[in-house]
Protein backbone atom coordinates (compact mmCIF):
# COMPACT_ATOMS: atom_id res chain seq x y z
CA UNK A 1 0.00 0.00 0.00
CA UNK A 2 1.33 3.43 -0.95
CA UNK A 3 0.48 5.42 2.13
CA UNK A 4 2.33 2.32 4.08
CA UNK A 5 5.62 2.27 1.79
CA UNK A 6 5.68 6.17 2.53
CA UNK A 7 4.91 6.09 6.19
CA UNK A 8 7.25 3.25 7.13
CA UNK A 9 10.59 4.24 5.42
CA UNK A 10 9.38 7.84 6.68
CA UNK A 11 8.96 6.87 10.00
CA UNK A 12 12.93 5.44 10.27
CA UNK A 13 14.19 7.94 8.67
CA UNK A 14 12.51 10.53 10.94
CA UNK A 15 13.16 8.69 13.70
CA UNK A 16 17.25 9.37 12.74
CA UNK A 17 16.91 12.77 11.99
CA UNK A 18 14.90 13.39 15.88
CA UNK A 19 17.61 11.35 17.34
CA UNK A 20 20.41 13.29 15.74
CA UNK A 21 18.58 16.71 16.20
CA UNK A 22 17.82 16.00 20.23
CA UNK A 23 21.63 15.85 20.49
CA UNK A 24 22.21 19.36 18.84
CA UNK A 25 19.24 20.76 21.09
CA UNK A 26 21.20 19.95 24.07
CA UNK A 27 24.60 21.55 22.37
CA UNK A 28 22.97 24.56 21.14
CA UNK A 29 19.65 25.53 22.79
CA UNK A 30 21.50 24.61 26.66
CA UNK A 31 25.34 24.86 26.19
CA UNK A 32 24.55 27.80 23.83
CA UNK A 33 27.32 26.39 21.19
CA UNK A 34 27.06 26.00 17.68
CA UNK A 35 28.90 23.15 16.62
CA UNK A 36 29.44 22.63 12.99
CA UNK A 37 31.50 19.33 13.55
CA UNK A 38 28.59 17.60 14.62
CA UNK A 39 28.00 15.56 11.87
CA UNK A 40 31.47 14.98 11.64
CA UNK A 41 31.05 13.39 14.94
CA UNK A 42 28.31 11.23 13.98
CA UNK A 43 30.38 10.14 10.97
CA UNK A 44 33.23 9.38 13.63
CA UNK A 45 30.62 6.84 14.78
CA UNK A 46 29.62 5.09 11.81
CA UNK A 47 33.00 4.40 10.80
CA UNK A 48 33.98 3.29 14.47
CA UNK A 49 30.86 1.49 14.18
CA UNK A 50 31.92 -0.38 10.61
CA UNK A 51 35.95 -0.89 11.88
CA UNK A 52 34.35 -2.70 15.14
CA UNK A 53 31.79 -4.72 13.22
CA UNK A 54 34.48 -5.82 10.40
CA UNK A 55 37.37 -6.54 12.07
CA UNK A 56 36.56 -8.23 15.41
CA UNK A 57 32.80 -8.73 14.40
CA UNK A 58 31.01 -6.61 17.34
CA UNK A 59 27.60 -5.93 17.14
CA UNK A 60 26.66 -2.59 16.36
CA UNK A 61 24.38 -2.89 19.17
CA UNK A 62 26.81 -3.31 21.20
CA UNK A 63 29.16 -0.60 19.55
CA UNK A 64 25.78 1.32 20.52
CA UNK A 65 26.64 0.86 24.29
CA UNK A 66 30.41 1.55 24.07
CA UNK A 67 29.93 4.93 21.57
CA UNK A 68 28.01 6.80 23.77
CA UNK A 69 29.52 6.99 27.02
CA UNK A 70 32.80 7.46 25.18
CA UNK A 71 31.62 10.23 22.99
CA UNK A 72 30.07 11.99 25.78
CA UNK A 73 33.62 11.81 27.40
CA UNK A 74 35.07 13.12 24.74
CA UNK A 75 32.88 16.24 23.96
CA UNK A 76 33.28 16.85 27.86
CA UNK A 77 36.81 17.44 27.63
CA UNK A 78 36.45 19.31 24.16
CA UNK A 79 34.07 21.98 26.26
CA UNK A 80 36.21 22.17 29.25
CA UNK A 81 39.37 22.19 27.76
CA UNK A 82 38.78 24.54 24.52
CA UNK A 83 35.50 25.57 24.42
CA UNK A 84 35.00 26.72 28.12
CA UNK A 85 37.50 29.01 27.93
CA UNK A 86 35.83 31.22 24.94
CA UNK A 87 32.68 31.14 26.94
CA UNK A 88 34.69 33.10 30.07
CA UNK A 89 36.19 35.19 27.65
CA UNK A 90 33.06 36.35 25.14
CA UNK A 91 31.08 39.36 26.26
CA UNK A 92 28.42 38.40 25.31
CA UNK A 93 25.74 35.51 24.00
CA UNK A 94 26.42 37.10 20.06
CA UNK A 95 30.12 36.49 20.96
CA UNK A 96 30.01 33.11 21.99
CA UNK A 97 28.29 31.96 19.35
CA UNK A 98 30.65 33.31 16.88
CA UNK A 99 33.61 32.18 18.92
CA UNK A 100 32.35 28.48 19.07
CA UNK A 101 31.50 29.01 15.06
CA UNK A 102 35.28 29.42 14.84
CA UNK A 103 36.57 26.64 16.92
CA UNK A 104 34.12 24.12 16.23
CA UNK A 105 34.40 24.82 11.95
CA UNK A 106 38.02 24.08 13.32
CA UNK A 107 37.59 20.82 15.11
CA UNK A 108 35.48 19.68 11.93
CA UNK A 109 38.17 19.95 9.39
CA UNK A 110 40.33 18.09 12.41
CA UNK A 111 38.07 15.35 11.85
CA UNK A 112 37.15 15.05 8.63
CA UNK A 113 40.51 15.09 7.84
CA UNK A 114 41.30 12.44 10.53
CA UNK A 115 39.04 10.50 8.74
CA UNK A 116 39.95 11.22 5.21
CA UNK A 117 43.36 9.76 6.28
CA UNK A 118 42.42 6.85 7.56
CA UNK A 119 39.21 5.67 5.33
CA UNK A 120 39.73 7.75 1.95
CA UNK A 121 36.81 9.50 0.45
CA UNK A 122 35.06 6.40 -1.10
CA UNK A 123 31.73 5.37 0.60
CA UNK A 124 31.16 2.41 2.89
CA UNK A 125 28.40 0.48 4.41
CA UNK A 126 28.17 -3.31 5.98
CA UNK A 127 25.91 -5.73 5.72
CA UNK A 128 23.59 -6.30 9.08
CA UNK A 129 20.12 -7.62 9.69
CA UNK A 130 19.67 -6.96 6.11
CA UNK A 131 16.90 -9.46 5.89
CA UNK A 132 13.51 -8.10 4.14
CA UNK A 133 10.39 -8.25 6.32
CA UNK A 134 6.81 -7.45 5.27
CA UNK A 135 5.14 -5.00 7.65
CA UNK A 136 1.36 -3.58 6.97
CA UNK A 137 2.08 -4.11 3.42
CA UNK A 138 5.18 -2.82 3.09
CA UNK A 139 8.41 -4.52 2.71
CA UNK A 140 11.47 -3.08 4.77
CA UNK A 141 14.92 -4.38 6.03
CA UNK A 142 15.43 -5.52 10.05
CA UNK A 143 18.22 -3.50 10.10
CA UNK A 144 16.16 -0.18 9.86
CA UNK A 145 13.11 -1.52 11.77
CA UNK A 146 15.78 -2.23 14.60
CA UNK A 147 17.51 1.44 13.93
CA UNK A 148 13.74 2.69 14.43
CA UNK A 149 13.37 0.92 17.66
CA UNK A 150 16.09 2.25 19.23
CA UNK A 151 16.22 5.62 18.29
CA UNK A 152 12.86 5.57 19.72
CA UNK A 153 13.43 3.94 23.18
CA UNK A 154 16.80 6.89 23.45
CA UNK A 155 14.21 9.38 22.52
CA UNK A 156 11.39 8.67 24.71
CA UNK A 157 14.37 8.11 27.85
CA UNK A 158 15.50 11.44 26.78
CA UNK A 159 12.61 13.28 26.98
CA UNK A 160 11.41 11.19 29.90
CA UNK A 161 14.49 12.83 32.12
CA UNK A 162 14.29 15.88 30.92
CA UNK A 163 10.81 16.30 31.84
CA UNK A 164 10.55 13.96 34.96
CA UNK A 165 13.36 14.64 37.10
CA UNK A 166 14.58 17.57 38.69
CA UNK A 167 18.39 17.44 37.11
CA UNK A 168 16.32 18.06 33.52
CA UNK A 169 13.90 20.66 34.97
CA UNK A 170 16.95 22.67 35.59
CA UNK A 171 18.62 21.50 32.33
CA UNK A 172 15.20 23.14 30.98
CA UNK A 173 15.56 26.58 32.97
CA UNK A 174 19.11 26.70 31.31
CA UNK A 175 18.23 26.43 28.02
CA UNK A 176 15.08 28.93 28.44
CA UNK A 177 16.69 32.01 30.66
CA UNK A 178 20.48 31.10 31.81
CA UNK A 179 20.74 34.73 33.50
CA UNK A 180 17.43 33.70 35.38
CA UNK A 181 18.47 29.76 36.06
CA UNK A 182 21.57 31.31 37.79
CA UNK A 183 19.16 33.53 40.11
CA UNK A 184 18.29 30.54 41.67
CA UNK A 185 20.75 28.70 42.37
CA UNK A 186 21.35 26.44 39.67
CA UNK A 187 24.95 26.03 38.31
CA UNK A 188 24.82 26.80 34.24
CA UNK A 189 28.74 26.06 33.46
CA UNK A 190 28.05 22.81 35.14
CA UNK A 191 24.58 22.07 33.53
CA UNK A 192 25.92 23.41 29.93
CA UNK A 193 29.21 21.05 29.76
CA UNK A 194 27.07 18.03 30.81
CA UNK A 195 24.18 18.98 28.33
CA UNK A 196 27.14 19.37 26.02
CA UNK A 197 28.79 16.18 27.08
CA UNK A 198 25.19 14.33 26.67
CA UNK A 199 24.38 15.94 22.63
CA UNK A 200 27.73 14.30 21.89
CA UNK A 201 26.58 11.20 23.20
CA UNK A 202 23.43 11.01 21.29
CA UNK A 203 24.84 12.32 18.12
CA UNK A 204 27.26 9.32 18.35
CA UNK A 205 24.44 7.10 19.50
CA UNK A 206 22.56 8.30 15.92
CA UNK A 207 26.09 7.76 13.50
CA UNK A 208 25.83 4.25 15.08
CA UNK A 209 22.01 3.58 13.85
CA UNK A 210 22.91 5.43 10.78
CA UNK A 211 25.45 3.12 9.58
CA UNK A 212 23.43 0.19 9.89
CA UNK A 213 21.42 0.97 7.29
CA UNK A 214 22.81 3.96 5.29
CA UNK A 215 26.27 4.21 3.21
CA UNK A 216 28.51 6.83 4.10
CA UNK A 217 31.75 8.88 3.38
CA UNK A 218 34.07 11.23 5.60
CA UNK A 219 32.79 14.02 3.90
CA UNK A 220 29.29 13.88 4.54
CA UNK A 221 28.94 15.31 8.06
CA UNK A 222 28.05 18.46 6.72
CA UNK A 223 24.64 17.31 5.62
CA UNK A 224 23.58 15.36 9.18
CA UNK A 225 24.92 19.09 10.32
CA UNK A 226 22.46 20.53 8.10
CA UNK A 227 19.77 18.64 8.48
CA UNK A 228 20.09 18.47 12.41
CA UNK A 229 20.41 22.25 12.66
CA UNK A 230 16.98 22.26 10.27
CA UNK A 231 15.07 20.22 12.72
CA UNK A 232 15.92 22.25 15.48
CA UNK A 233 15.40 25.61 14.54
CA UNK A 234 11.97 23.85 13.00
CA UNK A 235 10.84 22.36 15.92
CA UNK A 236 12.12 25.70 18.81
CA UNK A 237 15.62 26.08 19.70
CA UNK A 238 16.20 23.88 22.83
CA UNK A 239 12.85 22.17 22.69
CA UNK A 240 13.19 18.59 22.82
CA UNK A 241 9.47 17.83 22.02
CA UNK A 242 9.49 20.01 18.95
CA UNK A 243 12.90 18.35 17.68
CA UNK A 244 11.02 14.78 17.97
CA UNK A 245 8.38 16.06 15.90
CA UNK A 246 10.06 18.27 13.39
CA UNK A 247 12.80 15.25 13.55
CA UNK A 248 9.89 12.52 12.19
CA UNK A 249 8.21 15.36 9.69
CA UNK A 250 10.74 16.05 8.03
CA UNK A 251 11.35 12.24 7.39
CA UNK A 252 8.15 11.64 6.48
CA UNK A 253 8.02 14.28 3.73
CA UNK A 254 11.17 13.34 2.36
CA UNK A 255 10.15 9.71 1.45
CA UNK A 256 7.13 11.26 0.01
CA UNK A 257 8.88 13.53 -2.31
CA UNK A 258 11.45 10.78 -3.28
CA UNK A 259 8.92 8.17 -3.50
CA UNK A 260 6.14 10.30 -5.51
CA UNK A 261 8.16 13.10 -7.29
CA UNK A 262 11.64 12.80 -7.29
CA UNK A 263 14.40 11.67 -5.07
CA UNK A 264 16.98 14.95 -6.39
CA UNK A 265 14.39 16.59 -5.11
CA UNK A 266 14.18 15.95 -0.96
CA UNK A 267 17.20 18.78 -0.39
CA UNK A 268 14.49 21.14 -1.78
CA UNK A 269 11.87 19.47 -0.18
CA UNK A 270 13.55 20.21 3.36
CA UNK A 271 13.93 23.78 2.87
CA UNK A 272 10.44 24.28 1.31
CA UNK A 273 9.10 22.67 4.78
CA UNK A 274 11.46 24.82 6.79
CA UNK A 275 10.84 28.04 4.89
CA UNK A 276 7.13 27.30 5.60
CA UNK A 277 7.25 26.45 8.94
CA UNK A 278 9.05 29.51 9.68
CA UNK A 279 6.85 31.64 8.32
CA UNK A 280 3.95 30.84 9.74
CA UNK A 281 5.68 29.64 13.45
CA UNK A 282 9.27 32.30 13.46
CA UNK A 283 9.96 30.54 16.69
CA UNK A 284 9.04 27.32 15.73
CA UNK A 285 6.91 24.74 16.20
CA UNK A 286 7.00 24.48 19.64
CA UNK A 287 8.91 27.65 20.56
CA UNK A 288 8.11 30.28 21.85
CA UNK A 289 8.35 34.41 21.30
CA UNK A 290 10.73 36.02 24.10
CA UNK A 291 8.79 38.53 26.06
Amino acid sequence: MLLFDILLPGLVLGGMYALIALGLTLQYGVARIMNLSYGESLVAAAFGTLSLYSGLKLSPLLALVLAIPAAALLNWLLYRLLLQRLIRRSKDRGAQEVDSILVTFGVLFVIQGVMLVAFGGQYYSYSYLSIPVTVLGSTLAVNRLVALAFAALIGTAVYLALTRTRLGTAVRAVAVDPNAAQLVGIDVGQLAGLAFAFGGGLVAAGGVLVSMFLTFNASMGVVFTMKALVVVIMGGVGNVMGALVAGLLLGVVETAVARLVDPGLTLAATFALFLAVLLIRPTGLFGKAAS
